[in-house]
């Protein structure tokens, strides 16, 4: 693994037994033993602190005497105060993606606020197959117009109702549908598409394995911020959808990786980047 500086994004090549101890950590307030982190995960000492080693160099964590702590933490807004921000912004994008999205498709959607504003737009469409792990989604669309709503298992978060871990992992993958819709924390030009949650990341990169089409909807205040999580490479994404055209250095992100642009603003709608 490359060394990375301060403020370079951190996740993108973790192996499996780092993203483990990443996710382990997390879920425990941010910090652990080493000897707790074995035990927990069942392994050597030694191959824990091998691979927190890694992580370390590449500034995912803080080695501490016989522990570790994940570096650069954040804690997210609890759900309603993110739905309400930028809420102008986010309705004008759910509107459009409600104009792409046909009665009948089928589709994910993820445990973003943007993503629940995208659902309370398509809730008079018909006959939607509708994957998700938001019981805000499922509400607002199941119960109505035919729909076929399947909200994949697990326990669901206090602050933002979501449903993450290896029960909804496997839940997604019986599914392969049109559309993969997706909310992300960061958009910059040298990382592409990060997050601030590991599960978050899991189950995104999951579902857009299983869609045809992959759309990021973003609004313009991600923007040249970051996250320690990358989201995948921006490649595998093939469309953009947010509410002003972003800086000069994103688009020629975009371009080089054959990402589509749509802005809601209807001056600039439809600006292609592949």
């Amino acid at each position: 693994m490359a060394k990375a500086n301060a403020t370079d994004p951190v996740f993108k090549h973790t192996n499996h037994r780092e993203r483990e101890i990443l996710e382990t950590l997390q879920q425990h307030g941010g910090s652990g033993r080493i000897h707790w982190l074995a035990e927990t995960l069942n392994v050597s000492e030694e191959t824990i602190r091998r691979n927190v080693k890694t992580l370390a160099t590449a500034g995912a964590v803080r080695k501490v005497h016989g522990g570790v702590h994940i570096t650069g933490g954040h804690v997210e807004e609890p759900f309603n105060t993110r739905f309400s921000e930028n809420a102008f912004q986010k309705q004008a994008i759910a509107a459009h993606v409600a104009k792409m999205i046909c009665s009948g498709d089928t589709l994910f959607l993820d445990i973003g606020s943007t993503t629940a504003h995208i659902a309370t737009a398509l809730q008079n469409h018909r006959d939607l197959f509708v994957v998700t792990n938001s019981l805000s989604v499922a509400q607002s669309l199941a119960s109505r117009n035919n729909n076929r709503v399947f909200l994949a298992g697990g326990e669901l978060r206090a602050h933002d109702g979501g449903a993450f871990g290896r029960e909804a992992l496997e839940y997604v993958r019986q599914f392969n549908v049109q559309y993969a819709i997706l909310s992300v924390a960061a958009i910059n030009a040298s990382a592409g598409f990060m997050l601030h949650d590991i599960e978050e990341a899991e189950f995104s990169r999951e579902i857009s394995s299983r869609a045809r089409s992959r759309i990021v909807a973003a609004d313009s205040s991600k923007f040249n911020q970051t996250g320690p999580i990358i989201l995948s490479d921006p490649s595998d994404f093939d469309m953009l959808i947010c509410d002003q055209m972003p800086p000069n250095d994103i688009c020629d992100m975009l371009h080089q990786n054959e990402v589509e642009l749509v802005l809601t603003d209807d001056k600039n709608s439809n600006q292609k980047s592949a």
